[in-house]
């Protein structure tokens, strides 16, 4: 079974009530959103990467046993542009766009400039985040869409760079207890250096609540938490998300680099800018460690072999460690694989090098008195290992926790904290996941669901009020159904179980999409 990459999604703005067999746990109440390309030609023209799609957002409201659908393009500046010319004119990170040949040599010019020196796209067909009281529909770029969670209406254009020194941030922030939001963004050559930002936009207070000031972003609140040196000025790591405990953030800088003067030439030459990411199998990647009491980067150098990491699983602390959990390739033909001429060959493809999820630990103790070539982990299940090379460095080996599972979510209830059990996509052969699974990280074993002609998406965990137990709750996908006849559904696993308690069949058709993001009523 396959999906057609290249067919253009329909939205269905108004709600429609789903139609459940099983039962919905009466505590359920929420809104499950989920984002992801939505259309992928326009005119005469297509994009070329899959992840370019211009967004569309589909929400499922589940209220009472209940579940109400509805679906929406995020009507941004991008879609605007594209709409209005019938034609792709704003340039994606796999896509560049390039002027009608029936346009003037002032408008093709125009062009060239602005691509020189990028304003990027406000297509946020990644991921959602919450700043303040605010959803935003977000890729990784400087500017982010705010929405409405119930009705999707597109609503303000916020731009990270009139309150933070950020081009492009992090699609996957955390958040504490009490409603802080931290991210991640990367500063190109700003005041001659590049360095990547590590921000706080805080919790909205009551006071804020009660304000009859004229709305504005809770980004007017951020606050540079930290700042961590690029290794090198011209062309910083790419990275999708990182990992937070009670105590330290973690930062993989990898090297897997975004070109600077190669993006801003990327245009002239014929090129998307994507070509302008490089992956250095000869370099290391370094680990950083930034104590979130001090907001300083630990003197310890932690260094592990070339690998590529999208996905952090979670990270905690054990007696004077701490750990982290990724998901890691060994190199970059993930992100290959989904340019549309690839997608219409079909997933079999020979060179896809399938990722492991794997556990690190870095000793945060002195290592005083520790010879060269000596092991500082002392914990006893795991096999990890952090030996210590001249100059005090330390080169860490992983643990690897099982090959072929990706889109990894847990009880966020315990992120920061010691886990178990992880959900995430089988993918195994191919990046188009047909399976899901909960993997328990202390006995290796894994429970799988799938069911013949349907795909599931990112399993999104969601925890019962006065939960007993870490896998106590409810596990949301969204499958694309192709058996003829049959609709798509949202379908209900046992979070402990993996059995299915409901599914909900809704009239439209659900689109392949990136990630999910769960709004609890009253939220």
């Amino acid at each position: 079974m396959s999906t057609d990459y290249s067919i253009n999604a329909e939205e269905s703005p108004e709600p429609r009530k789903a139609e459940v067999k099983g039962c919905i746990p009466s505590w359920l109440q929420g809104t499950l959103l989920r984002n992801g390309p939505g259309i992928v030609s326009l005119g005469d023209t297509s994009y070329s990467h899959w992840f370019d799609g211009m967004a569309i957002m589909n929400s499922f409201a589940i209220k009472d046993g209940e579940v109400t659908h509805r679906s929406r393009f995020l009507r941004g500046d991008t879609y605007k542009a594209n709409m209005d010319a019938n034609r792709i004119v704003v340039s994606e990170m796999g896509t560049m766009a390039y002027p009608d040949p029936s346009k003037n040599f002032i408008f093709k010019a125009i062009t060239f400039l602005n691509h020189t020196v990028p304003d990027f796209t406000d297509n946020g067909a990644s991921n959602f985040i919450k700043y303040g009281n605010d959803f935003y529909a977000t890729s990784e770029t400087n500017y982010i869409r705010k929405i409405d969670p119930v009705t999707l209406e597109t609503l303000d254009k916020v731009d990270y760079l009139k309150y933070l020194p950020v081009n492009l941030v992090s699609s996957h922030p955390h958040y504490d207890k009490e409603g802080n939001a931290y991210n991640m963004g990367t500063s190109i050559a700003e005041k001659g250096k590049t360095k990547y930002t590590l921000f706080k936009v805080p919790a909205v207070t009551e006071k804020d609540k009660n304000s009859s000031e004229k709305w504005a972003p809770a980004l007017k609140s951020s606050e540079v938490v930290c700042t961590v040196p690029c290794r090198s000025l011209l062309a910083p790591s790419y990275y999708h998300s990182f990992g937070m405990t009670d105590n330290y953030f973690i930062f993989i800088e990898q090297p897997f680099k975004l070109d600077i003067l190669k993006m801003a030439t990327a245009y002239m030459r014929g090129v998307n800018w994507a070509s302008c990411l490089k992956f250095c199998p000869d370099e290391s990647t370094l680990i950083h460690l930034i104590d979130r009491k001090t907001c300083k980067l630990l003197q310890t150098k932690y260094y592990t072999g070339a690998m590529v990491v999208y996905h952090h699983v979670n990270a905690f602390e054990d007696d004077g460690h701490v750990i982290f959990d990724v998901i890691a390739y060994s190199d970059t033909s993930l992100y290959d694989m989904f340019y549309l001429s690839k997608l219409k060959e079909g997933f079999q493809d020979e060179s896809y090098s399938k990722p492991s999820y794997k556990r690190f630990v870095l000793p945060v103790h002195s290592d005083k008195g520790v010879a060269v070539g000596e092991d500082l982990v002392k914990l006893k299940y795991t096999t990890a290992s952090a030996v210590k090379e001249k100059e005090g460095k330390l080169m860490c080996q992983a643990e690897v926790f099982c090959k072929g599972f990706e889109l990894p979510r847990i009880n966020y209830d315990f992120n920061g904290k010691k886990h178990r059990f992880v959900y995430g996509n089988c993918v195994e052969e191919s990046a188009l996941a047909k399976e899901i699974a909960k993997f328990d990280t202390k006995t290796k074993e894994r429970i799988f669901w799938s069911e013949e002609n349907c795909l599931p998406s990112e399993p999104v965990f969601i925890p019962s009020p006065n939960a007993e137990s870490e896998d106590d709750g409810v596990v949301l996908v969204s499958v694309i159904n192709s058996n003829p006849g049959q609709l798509c559904f949202i379908l209900f696993l046992d979070g402990k179980t993996f059995k299915e308690v409901a599914r909900a069949y809704v009239d439209a058709k659900l689109p392949k999409d990136m990630h999910g993001f769960f709004i609890p009523q009253g939220n």
